[in-house]
């Protein structure tokens, strides 16, 4: 180059600079994460590779009513949570068990129906869960947040979104995030069950590569296993694969969870929104996190969603129905709204914005969506097209009865799937 010529020179977008400048890792990293549909691990054997794993454990694996919390227990799961943290895995850990945790200390010898002795269990429980799990990760220099979560904070936008955050910026100084239902102060009545939907929407909240679901069963058994009953391997297809089983809902007596029941309906919401889950037993862990063949193995079903939507599908609360003409069933499977004219009859309760379900002629369930008229208006339009609504009731009635945006739909439950 002689000193006549000029140096190439190149346009930057300084605002662009700075504004990506401005951005934190996790902003980044949650950026880069959600453009991946579904997560990169497709298989049990691949499972050493995922870098960010939910890890959620029942009750009855961590906690007992006489001895209140299981030591050994406990230290094996901080065992193989910990090997993995040191080996740089994100993990966010789901613990069940303040409930029966605070049981001994309280002197009570079982596990209480009132809500107001379930919260004060839970209180207590809840801070020697805590105070155990600090000690124990402390022998692997790994520091835990503890998160406290109610399912309708992971439901509504706002409260989603903090704690959205909160996790993303435990996650982002080196904190191994500690997740466990609010039952301490929740409103109603606690639900056993609970902490699996929080593990699976906590999963899809942060993008996870996979989900455990660790209890006291080693497997999905095609029946029980005193009964002959086989294990599942994998599921792709919960419709087909789950054909004719039967799938316990009590836990260990006295302890309670959802029994398999939650966790199936949990692997199924990961599963469905893009991330494997895997249902075995807690004293499976160190082999589940190897890829070993143990558990019961979700395949992906569908991509990352919008977590409304997941809501909507998994954990509504449903407050009426809406029955569809065979019209009305076909457009709302070809993703388009749902009109008044493919109605035929409305039952429940309900107002505008809340969520209901759709069933065809013979009552099989085929949708839910968010409703934009009350179930006091509904009957009137039963049958009428958009444009006859516009022109009896006003230009606000011109408009569909579900909006294609409000609207999820369904694959039903195998008729011959038993719970037991």
């Amino acid at each position: 180059m002689t000193h006549h010529e000029k140096t190439p020179t190149e346009t930057i977008d300084v605002s662009a600079v700075e504004q990506q400048a401005s951005k934190s890792a996790i902003q980044l990293s949650t950026e880069s994460r959600g453009k991946n549909r579904r997560s990169a691990i497709e298989s049990r054997e691949e499972l050493p590779k995922a870098r960010r794993v939910v890890v959620k454990v029942g009750s009855s694996s961590l906690t007992s009513i006489e001895n209140s919390i299981d030591e050994n227990a406990l230290r094996s799961i901080v065992d193989a949570l910990g090997r993995i943290k040191a080996q740089g895995v994100e993990v966010v850990f789901v613990s069940s068990g303040a409930i029966t945790a605070g049981l001994q200390p309280l002197g009570l010898s079982k596990r209480p129906k009132d809500l107001a002795t379930k919260q004060a269990a839970a209180s207590v429980g809840q801070g020697l869960l805590i105070s155990r799990y600090t000690e124990h990760f402390a022998r692997y220099d790994v520091t835990v947040g503890q998160v406290l979560v109610t399912a309708e904070d992971l439901m509504r936008h706002s409260q989603y979104k903090n704690a959205h955050r909160q996790i993303e910026r435990l996650l982002d100084l080196g904190i191994l995030p500690i997740v466990n239902e609010n039952d301490a102060v929740a409103t109603h009545e606690i639900k056993f069950g609970d902490n699996d939907r929080i593990a699976a929407l906590v999963a899809h909240l942060i993008k996870a590569d996979a989900l455990l679901l660790l209890s006291d069963v080693d497997a999905l058994y095609t029946r029980p296993p005193k009964d002959g009953g086989e294990r599942i391997p994998t599921v792709t297809d919960p419709i087909a694969d789950l054909e004719g089983v039967e799938i316990g809902t009590v836990g260990r007596a006295g302890v309670g969870s959802g029994g398999m029941v939650t966790k199936v309906q949990a692997a199924r919401i990961a599963a469905a929104s893009g991330i494997p889950a895997l249902v075995t037993s807690a004293a499976n862990i160190e082999s589940a996190l190897a890829g070993d063949d143990v558990g019961t193995w979700f395949a992906t079903t569908g991509g990352r969603r919008n977590v409304r939507l997941l809501w909507l599908a998994h954990l509504a609360d449903i407050k009426g129905t809406l029955t569809l003409d065979d019209g009305a069933v076909e457009a709302i499977r070809g993703r388009r709204s749902l009109l008044a004219a493919g109605v035929t009859a409305v039952e429940g309760t309900f107002s505008a914005g809340d969520p209901v379900s759709m069933v065809d002629a013979n009552g099989t369930e085929v949708g839910h969506g968010l409703v934009n008229y009350g179930s006091d208006e509904i009957p009137g339009m039963l049958g009428k097209r958009t444009y006859e609504l516009g022109e009896e009731f006003g230009e606000d009635y011109a408009r569909e009865l579900v909006h294609v945006d409000n609207l999820v739909n369904l694959r039903p439950r195998s008729a011959r799937t038993k719970l037991t």
